[in-house]
């Protein structure tokens, strides 16, 4: 799937336009943002019959004509509302306060003296945010449209995530931009000094952040230089008690004098407590941004993963200090034709840069597939296939205080200590557990894996070639292959390293080891060979991840000799790639369908494959019913390659169902993960939730959910996202006979019962209240 932008979105009005001072506050008329999918037919039927169906409007219904204009006090209004709605104190306005859910507000053409009843959690919410973004612009007294109050939740969601979550969530590495990104919420060392950490033969950057820290010593900036052998796993480790910012790519500008100054690529950071750039979820978060024109955005972050790779050696797990040692899934090729495909290309000089751009990307992803991806410990050279399976030392130092504290019991009791001087002793070397070594061997590979954590990865992630990240690399192989065609079917390589042995086994390896292997700058890079590689490995898949008798791929442990039971729902990655035959995809479609998809779309595994759930097992967020934005939104990648739009569109329906209704309810939460199965963002498994702790207004969103809505909004048709606007529920969408059927104007679905006009309110109690 090539996405594609919607580009700029006409009549929306920023909240730094509405709110500003010289502002007439007119009122714009709105733009539906459409998606690429074709409006049903059927909903251009005449709807002059059915216009006094319903029994009564919801709170968020559009407002298309004489739209009320309201005079409101800002913060005497967002007193009244807290006070009298914000029952649980939370600073938010939800389902689950306890208040009248009713505000009286005046007029602005009678000057205060008509008033008008706001009614319901929605309209209330929005009037708490509304008011928030007044507040944080100084106005102290606004007119207000009831549009803004009763925007349709879709339109209203997505707009934010356009023209406000983005923004939120951009970072910059440089003197302007060091303030906000040194914050680490991961660093529980108790030494808060920032610092940044720049490539050993990036000097020009050294001095550069040098002379920031002298400039500006009110950040207290500490810069240092990285040795050569920067990702050395004992090297990484001294650092743990000096974490900090790995410096990223840099673009020369120029300056007020005339001359050149260094200035940061921007880019997204998930947000909550992940405040830097990370691996996979930038391919997630740069989707979104294609769909929102914000292709330069995106570009960038590419820039960045270029730059990793060649300084750190690796796309980094995140640019922190203690990541230095840890990648995770590779995305990298097709989010650079992704990108690519949206490039201008209307001139030769605009070609040229184009395939220069290209060029770099390329090159740097060959160089991560043979010196990361190809060679042991991460490739297993019997099967040919890879692993997660990074260095380390010592005890993930990120991870939350209490995360390992179950684990290191039994350890510190042995030796007579408490939990923190073990802890200690063994970073340090002085105590020595080799059971515990093969722990953390194993840990820092579910944390390389991405799914962090995952009983599907228990004590064994280390030594399985997984189907999602062998689907990735078929990927890769098949995108270099297209890209050096694009290129003219030869490219030549930059950088000296070394290519691993084709076809990949254990006996290639010891020859490579005892002659020397064949180095990247000997010779140009063949489709062909690319196209040869891709094949193996669909082979090597099929023969050791593919289980004819279940029709679903799995997971192989490499050191038992065996696939291991799990039912992941990565199996529908092979769909992403293409790696899977037609019948195949038909198999794993049917299968996986019937094992992973519930009401809010698809969770990670089976409750099955999970088992029992205690005092003593409890919950990992990437198992079930946990779900998650990659896994959707490859699963309707994979779908439609296969020609299985309608399941794509269905899946896509259910992940937007829950968003928008977990929107309208909770004050607008766009949160990291869900409860597909009770449809709700309150989880309980290790780490809770991200994106979830706000006041009043959500800034951020959450990097890929908030990709995960711009796209899936593409895969739906028109009269699904009339549908999403009134909240109705898959099961009554796709109920027989009822689907499509939807009124352009009253966007709820025609020819139903009155009591069937269903109430995102009463929907989002019964998943709470488990009804």
């Amino acid at each position: 799937m090539l996405l594609q932008s919607r580009g700029t979105r006409a009549g929306v009005v920023h909240p730094d336009q509405f709110y500003s001072r010289d502002t007439q506050h007119a009122s714009s008329k709105k733009v539906r943002t459409n998606s690429t999918s074709q409006a049903d037919p059927l909903t251009r039927k005449s709807n002059t019959l059915e216009m006094n169906r319903r029994k009564r409007r919801m709170s968020h219904d559009p407002q298309t004509k004489n739209s009320r204009r309201f005079i409101v006090d800002v913060d005497e209004t967002l007193r009244i509302v807290l006070q009298q709605e914000d029952t649980d104190g939370d600073f938010q306005i939800s389902v689950t306060d306890s208040g009248p859910k009713l505000i009286t507000l005046g007029t602005a053409t009678s000057n205060g003296v008509k008033t008008f009843d706001i009614r319901g959690n929605y309209m209330l919410s929005n009037l708490v945010q509304e008011l928030a973004i007044a507040r944080d612009h100084g106005r102290t007294r606004i007119v207000l449209d009831e549009e803004r109050l009763s925007e349709p939740p879709v339109d209203r969601l997505s707009r934010m995530i356009a023209t406000s979550f983005w923004r939120s969530l951009t970072r910059r590495i440089d003197g302007d931009g060091l303030e906000i990104i040194c914050a680490d919420p991961k660093n529980r060392t108790g030494h808060l000094t920032p610092r940044i950490y720049v490539p050993y033969s990036e000097m020009k950057m050294f001095e550069y952040y040098k002379a920031v820290a002298k400039q500006r010593p009110h950040l207290r900036l500490e810069v240092i230089r990285l040795p050569k052998e920067c990702d050395d796993p004992a090297f990484v480790k001294s650092l743990n008690d000096k974490p900090g910012l790995l410096a990223l790519a840099m673009e020369e500008v120029d300056d007020d004098m005339g001359g050149k100054a260094l200035k940061g690529i921007p880019f997204i950071v998930p947000g909550a407590r992940f405040n830097e750039l990370y691996n996979w979820d930038s391919y997630f978060i740069a989707l979104g941004l294609i769909v929102d024109g914000q292709v330069e955005m995106a570009k960038g972050m590419v820039e960045h993963f270029v730059f990793e790779i060649k300084h750190y050696n690796k796309i980094l797990n995140g640019s922190r200090s203690y990541y230095l040692c840890r990648t995770q899934p590779p995305f990298l090729t097709d989010m650079t034709l992704q990108i690519y495909n949206q490039l201008q290309k209307s001139t030769p000089k605009e070609v040229e840069a184009a395939n220069t751009w290209l060029k770099r990307a390329m090159r740097a992803a060959i160089k991560e597939y043979h010196t990361i991806w190809m060679v042991p410990p991460r490739l297993d050279p019997v099967t040919g296939l890879s692993r997660y399976h990074p260095d380390g030392l010592g005890i993930p130092p990120e991870t939350e205080a209490s995360h390992f504290t179950h684990i290191l019991e039994p350890y510190a009791a042995k030796h007579g200590v408490s939990i923190l001087e073990f802890t200690e002793a063994y970073n340090d070397g002085r105590l020595r557990e080799p059971d515990l070594d093969e722990y953390f061997v194993h840990d820092r590979a579910v944390r390389e894996s991405g799914h962090d954590t995952t009983y599907r990865f228990e004590k064994k992630c280390a030594y399985l070639a997984t189907i999602d990240l062998n689907a990735l690399l078929f990927k890769y192989e098949v995108d270099i292959a297209t890209a050096i065609d694009i290129l003219g079917g030869e490219l030549d390589l930059e950088e000296d390293f070394n290519l691993s042995p084709f076809p990949p086994s254990k006996e290639a390896f010891e020859a490579a080891n005892k002659s020397g292997f064949e180095r990247s700058l000997s010779r140009k890079q063949t489709k062909e060979e690319w196209v040869k590689r891709s094949q193996l490995r669909e082979e090597r898949i099929n023969k050791y991840l593919w289980n004819e008798g279940k029709k679903l791929y799995f997971d192989y442990d490499t050191v038992a000799g065996a696939q291991i039971p799990y039912e992941t729902v990565t199996a529908f990655w092979a769909l992403w790639a293409g790696c899977a035959s037609e019948q195949q995809a038909f198999d794993v479609m049917a299968t996986g369908l019937s094992k992973f998809e519930v009401i809010g779309g698809l969770v990670s595994g089976t409750e099955e494959s999970r088992g029992p759930i205690s005092l003593d097992r409890p919950n990992r967020q990437w198992d079930f019913p946990y779900a998650w934005p990659p896994h959707q939104i490859m699963a309707w990648v994979g779908f439609e390659r296969y020609g299985r739009l309608e399941d794509a569109q269905r899946l896509a329906y259910r992940w937007l169902y829950m968003m928008t209704t977990a929107f309208v309810d909770f004050n607008g939460v766009v949160p990291e993960k869900f409860d597909a199965v009770k449809l709700s963002h309150m989880v309980d498994a290790e780490y809770g939730n991200q994106g979830v702790d706000f006041k009043m207004i959500p800034r951020e969103g959450f990097g890929w959910m908030n990709a995960a809505y711009q796209v899936g909004l593409t895969f739906i048709t028109e009269a699904m996202r009339r549908a999403l606007n009134s909240c109705v529920s898959p099961e009554k969408f796709f109920a027989k006979g009822r689907m499509g059927v939807m009124d352009a104007t009253i966007q709820v679905p025609i020819g139903l019962p009155d009591e069937e006009v269903f109430d995102p309110i009463d929907l989002a109690l019964e998943a709470i209240m488990g009804v």
